[in-house]
């Protein structure tokens, strides 16, 4: 039966694959049809420059001015979020039946915690649809998760094992989990701030992709952003609290220098440093905004370089 479970798995994760391949191109599909509209009124504007310049700085106005957010709902966004829950469910599927297969929560290798994380990520932004419209995210969201899997497909996946001493506890469970979390946020909010360094451009030298103009100021991406890496920097407070109760049971002591421990820190301060500077330095615009991507940049530093080239007691994790 472990061995069924775990065949299984491997057929979900490839087809979950499959799926988000389709629904990245449905994604990219809809970006390329909102910036049709922008793009064709421009060329009007520029043909009607001779009959008058009133009519062109209306039509300029008409293509760069668009109501912010006002994505709709085309049949190319429906199917593209419609195929990005289908992968989300295979995806979890093929989490699930790991864990069966192990006994085990699925996270104690890097392929496992590839798989899971990257299962949790698409979790968060679909959740985040109730809160607010992120669509326009879902080439970002569904590329990174493309890439990650399939790389951990390819090159980290190995057969179920059982657990090092140092990963038997309960806060294996707690510490990954919320740490993925954790993951899941800063993920979005930096693809927030990519849109709103793409926007603010936009904004102050009209040039930039015609979707832009179907999409929140870079104003409302700021504090869109902000808001979410707030909550993802709550997670991460946690994970470094638990991380060092469970390596105080694990080790003997709660800090210890390890190079995982002090990524896991140096993390934590680039996001405590970028809230304190927005709140009482008066930090906004493209400061922030490149803050929160070397914020995630360094937790992506963490999970692929640290854990694979880095000599520590966290090894175990590029397994």
């Amino acid at each position: 039966m472990t061995h069924i479970f775990e065949t299984y798995s491997v057929i979900a994760v490839y087809s979950a694959l499959v799926v988000y391949t389709v629904a990245f191109i449905a994604f990219t599909l809809d970006l390329a049809r909102r910036s049709a509209p922008a793009t064709a009124s421009v060329r009007t504007g520029t043909m009607a420059t001779a009959s008058g310049g009133r009519a062109t700085a209306l039509l300029e106005r008409l293509a760069t001015d668009a109501p912010a957010g006002s994505s709709g709902s085309t049949r190319q966004l429906r199917l593209a979020m419609g195929f990005a829950v289908a992968g989300w469910v295979l995806h979890v599927t093929a989490a699930v039946l790991r864990g069966l297969a192990a006994g085990r929560v699925p996270w104690a290798n890097m392929f496992e915690f590839s798989l899971t994380a990257t299962a949790i990520i698409v979790g968060v932004f679909l959740a985040a649809q109730f809160w607010q419209d992120l669509r326009f995210l879902g080439v970002y969201i569904i590329g990174f998760t493309m890439l990650l899997l399939g790389i951990a497909s390819v090159n980290f996946y190995v057969p179920i094992s059982p657990l090092p001493p140092a990963l038997q506890s309960a806060w294996l469970v707690i510490h990954v989990f919320v740490a993925s979390l954790g993951t899941g946020f800063f993920a979005i909010g930096a693809g927030l701030s990519i849109a709103q360094l793409l926007q603010f451009r936009r904004e102050t030298t009209g040039r930039g992709p015609g979707f832009l103009a179907t999409l929140p100021s870079a104003a409302t991406l700021e504090n869109l952003a902000y808001r979410v890496i707030l909550v993802g920097f709550v997670f991460w407070t946690f994970t470094l609290i638990a991380g060092a109760i469970w390596a105080e049971r694990a080790w003997g002591r709660y800090w210890g220098w390890d190079t995982k421990e002090v990524w896991t820190f140096i993390i934590w301060t680039i996001f405590a440093g970028y809230i304190h500077a927005r709140a009482t330095r008066g930090w906004r615009g493209s400061r922030s905004a490149w803050l929160a991507i070397v914020g995630f940049s360094a937790v992506m530093f963490n999970f692929t370089i640290v854990n694979l080239f880095f000599k520590g007691l966290h090894t175990y994790s590029g397994l």
